[in-house]
């Protein structure tokens, strides 16, 4: 037996090539194409209880950047960005920006919070006792925050009020004395030992008199806190009524030496915490509507960056933002007055000062309040100016890092409790920092500090940055800002809670907890001043912070073609995040569908008076949780069967002619005595060693190939090879095997061509290319088939990759479905096709050979060889057409029934598809075309 099938391929030595070409083709292509169908995949699970409206659909984090806890409880904390400083790379947002569906990718570069002075001016006029030609009215600062719950005294400040002249010193004018100082009355005084810039009291004498500011012997600003700030001011009572003082001690101070005013509104401050972030104006107001919420100045562009100007040696950098109408802020300064009638500072030097100052009767002289946010809402409206709103330092930057919790029996949070940070971390004496830090930072903290590395100056080189205000934004202008506080996942969001038992309710007195103006503080304030992305390198830059390779914290996407929940919404931004997750390797979380999910957690008491409470967070449940998991793209796998379809139709298609060819040595076998079952036999033996040669041929090339393609085959999966091209010759070969074993001797007789149904002769050359085809219909059948399929695959692929974004996305018997196209779907899909025009050439080239006679009568009745190979030539065209056409409408009825609608650029798609099927067909038939000026005419004649 295996002789005599060895003798049968080797005698038809070109045939077997060519069907083990094509089952080599189709297992290397199987095997090597099935390395890729494991692949990433974002699995969301859970269901959406209610519908809300967020401003994205995706949020995309850093790797790591998701806690334990929100992967545990389907959560993101509020205010997730305050504690999450870079981490994303320019190049990374870039491939967020180009996956195909998204429409919007907002992303944001979280900085550092920076400290800046916000008035809080205290009217002391009616403290003044307008009888006493001398005294002293002292200030004691209470600093209060967080619904009154904190507070703490700072060290008194005294205005000294006289009705003796004061003079100032010129510190405006150039080319000053190295020891002595020019003042307004025209003479230079000497330096006095508390200072160069002192104003001097004119006694009635004409003596003059220093009144020394002990907040020169504090030092650095930056190194101390406002609650250990002293200091001592002059003021002059005017015999009309009015104050005047220096030109810093009022707080709507003019410029100039000195000033005047009607009430004596002495300039105090309270440092609060502003969290810098940088964002693509761009992409922002796409996202929120940012440039349309500017209420006064302008809004920032892509191209705002850092101005760098030098003076002498010195290097100063100006950043612009925009700066928020609102702070977010609960703190104020309370503060008592006391007048003090027998005080006389002038002269006293700062060794004495305090003690001088303690000295006589004190006699209470009333109160005042003042808030942040009043103050803040005085300092934006002075307008955008240089002299106006608004500027601030960033010579010292906090980040603060993510708030720890544990995790108590009944599901409560409790806030980890940390001291309070190095103070170092705001300033010391070498920052230059030009504020004191805040008077909270001393408080117990929730979360670590430190200081964002910039670039340093030495005292012979400066280098002093600030920020510059060109316009200011309303956060309740934003798009869907009224959402906010039942969606807390906005970037602007104020942050707060509710208490959740009485004891809390109490002490808070009905209303909810606010950020305080600690920056280490559970609670903190979203980003109140930005700048444009553009700006962060050359702020960063020489400081050797990470944050510079790494800039952005976060990234929110919204995705095209999505508006509100649905099941299908749903599918395609899974999608879209998936593709994110897959390019970039990033957290992902999908935040369509999200809700509040209120939490309960307990806060230790701080160290300022503030009692253990316990509260009602609203942090935002995930409409689905997404997991990235390792799973077989099953779409892929089924591109890829089909590829041994197609090849199984090819294959089966060969072995049925080959049985047709061979009826009459077959039934010689029978009627020497061949059982049926041993002619199967012979040809499943055949086409078996066929696929076995096959398959072992496959085995040698996966591993090369696979390496060449980058698709990892191991030696595991490249022995599969050999089995798979096994049963597909067997499972192939099959039906022609069963069809041998079972015919009669007798059907040698019988012509190998059906009878065609066709009534008229054929007129055209067209006509009789169709009646030919007729002639055979299994034959045609199978051939236009396997085309059929392949055309089907690729229209398929094509529309997911051009007409529907790299995926189509509908809804599959109720199912909400997604079919996303990668490069190895493409190469199945191209694979199958070229299988299939190879299937229409092996049709093509098997009529000739059984209408060899035929044609060859033509011939010698006149036709040209011109005139037959058109013939073959219209027959490629019509079964290529057949079988292009139908696969063509299959594979645009599939896409459009998943979208449920019918695109016009699916249409063109799948014509253009068809169109390429055609010619491909065409192409393939000029092979057996070729084979037309081979056939032996006279041999043919003589034979028949």
């Amino acid at each position: 037996m295996f002789n005599f099938i060895w003798s049968q391929l080797r005698g038809r030595a070109g045939r077997s090539v060519a069907l083990l070409a094509g089952v080599l083709v189709a297992t290397t292509g199987f095997v090597v194409l099935t390395g890729a169908t494991t692949t990433s995949r974002l699995d969301v699970t859970g269901t959406v209880e209610r519908s809300t409206d967020v401003a994205y659909d995706i949020l995309v984090r850093p790797k790591g950047a998701r806690t334990p806890l929100e992967a545990e409880r389907r959560l993101v904390q509020p205010n997730y960005l305050s504690g999450l400083f870079g981490g994303i790379t320019t190049a990374q947002y870039d491939q967020v920006k180009a996956v195909a569906g998204v429409d919007v990718a907002a992303p944001i570069a979280m900085l550092g919070y920076s400290t800046t002075p916000v008035p809080t001016p205290l009217d002391l006029t009616a403290a003044v006792d307008r009888s006493l030609d001398r005294q002293v009215i002292r200030v004691d600062p209470r600093f209060v925050a967080e619904r009154g719950l904190s507070g703490a005294p700072g060290r008194a400040r005294y205005v000294y009020v006289t009705t003796h002249p004061l003079i100032y010193p010129r510190i405006d004018l150039p080319n000053q004395s190295s020891d002595a100082t020019l003042y307004t009355d025209g003479r230079s005084y000497p330096w006095a030992p508390c200072g160069w810039a002192e104003p001097r009291e004119v006694l009635p004498d004409g003596r003059t008199r220093a009144v020394c500011d002990p907040r020169s012997a504090l030092g650095s600003l930056g190194a101390y806190s406002e609650r250990e700030e002293w200091s001592l001011v002059a003021v002059r009572m005017l015999p009309d009524g009015r104050f005047e003082a220096g030109g810093n001690v009022f707080a709507d101070a003019g410029s100039g030496p000195s000033s005047t005013s009607d009430r004596l509104r002495i300039a105090v401050s309270l440092t609060v915490p502003l969290l810098l972030a940088a964002v693509d104006p761009t992409a922002e107001d796409r996202l929120v509507g940012l440039g349309g919420a500017v209420v006064d100045g302008r809004a920032l562009g892509p191209d705002d960056t850092v101005t760098v100007k030098h003076i002498d040696s010195d290097e100063m950098l100006s950043v612009p933002v925009l700066a928020t109408s609102s702070p977010f802020v609960d703190e104020e300064l309370r503060a008592s007055f006391t007048r003090l009638p027998a005080a006389r500072p002038a002269g006293v030097e700062l060794a004495e000062l305090e003690r001088a100052l303690r000295r006589g009767p004190e006699l209470p002289a009333g109160e005042a309040r003042h808030d942040v946010a009043s103050g803040w809402r005085t300092r934006i409206s002075a307008g955008i100016s240089p002299d106006g709103c608004c500027f601030g330092q960033l010579q010292a930057m906090v980040q603060a890092g993510p708030t720890r919790y544990d995790r108590l029996p009944d599901g409560t949070l409790r806030v980890g409790a940390l001291p309070a940070a190095d103070p170092e971390v705001y300033g010391d004496q070498l920052t230059f920092n030009p504020y004191p830090r805040p008077w909270l930072a001393e408080d117990t903290g929730a979360r670590s500090l430190r200081k964002l590395p910039l670039k340093k100056g030495n005292p012979r080189s400066l280098v002093y940055r600030s920020w510059r205000a060109v316009g200011v934004f309303d956060p309740e202008k934003l798009t869907g800002f009224s959402d906010l506080g039942r969606v807390p996942l906005e970037t602007y969001e104020p942050p707060s809670a509710q208490g959740a038992d009485a004891r809390s309710r109490d002490a808070l007195g009905g209303r909810p907890l606010e950020p305080g103006g600690n920056p280490a503080g559970h609670l903190s304030a979203p980003p109140l001043l930005l700048t444009s992305l553009a700006a962060v390198p050359k702020l960063l830059a020489g400081g050797g912070s990470p944050q510079l390779t790494a800039p952005i914290s976060a990234i929110r996407v919204r995705v095209a073609e999505v508006d509100g929940y649905n099941e299908r919404a749903a599918e395609q931004v899974r999608l879209v995040a998936e593709r994110i997750a897959q390019v970039t390797g990033l957290d992902v979380d999908i935040t369509l569908g999200s809700s509040p999910a209120p939490q309960a957690v307990e806060l230790p008491a701080g160290s300022f008076g503030r009692p253990a409470l316990r509260l009602t967070e609203n942090w935002s449940a995930l409409g689905v949780a997404s997991v990235i998991t390792k799973a077989v793209d099953r779409k892929s796998v089924a591109l890829f069967v089909l590829v041994l379809v197609v090849c199984a139709l090819f294959l089966g298609n060969a072995v049925a002619a080959a049985v047709r060819d061979r009826r009459s040595e077959l039934a010689v076998l029978a009627c020497l005595g061949w059982p049926a079952r041993r002619i199967g036999a012979l040809i499943l033996g055949e086409v078996g060693a066929l696929g076995l040669a096959a398959g072992l041929l496959a085995l040698a090339l996966a591993v090369p190939l696979g390496a060449a393609l980058g698709i990892d085959v191991g030696w595991r999966r490249a022995l599969l090879a050999v089995p798979v091209a096994l049963l597909l010759a067997l499972v192939a070969g099959l039906t022609p095997a069963l069809r041998a074993a079972r015919a009669h001797p007798a059907a040698a007789l019988r012509p190998p061509v059906a009878t065609a149904r066709w009534v008229r002769r054929p007129r055209t050359l067209a006509g009789l290319a169709l009646a030919n085809l007729a002639r055979t219909p299994g034959r045609t059948l199978l051939g236009s088939g396997a085309l059929a399929i392949g055309v089907a695959a690729l229209t398929l692929v094509a529309a997911a990759g051009y007409a529907f974004r790299g995926a189509i996305v509908g809804n599959l018997l109720g199912d909400a479905v997604s079919l996303s196209v990668r490069d190895a779907d493409r190469l199945a899909a191209v694979a199958t096709v070229l299988l299939g025009a190879a299937a229409v050439a092996d049709v093509l080239y098997l009529n000739i050979r059984d209408r060899a006679a035929e044609l060859a009568t033509l011939r010698a009745v006149g036709w040209t060889d011109a005139a037959l190979t058109r013939l073959i030539g219209y027959e490629g065209f019509l079964l290529g057409a057949l079988g292009a056409l139908a696969g063509a409408a299959l594979g645009l009825g599939g896409a459009a029934w998943l979208v449920g609608d019918l695109p016009a650029a699916l249409v063109l798609v799948a014509a253009v598809v068809a169109a390429a099927g055609v010619l491909i067909t065409c192409a393939a038939a000029l092979v057996p075309a070729a084979l037309l000026r081979r056939l032996p005419t006279a041999r043919l004649l003589a034979e028949e």
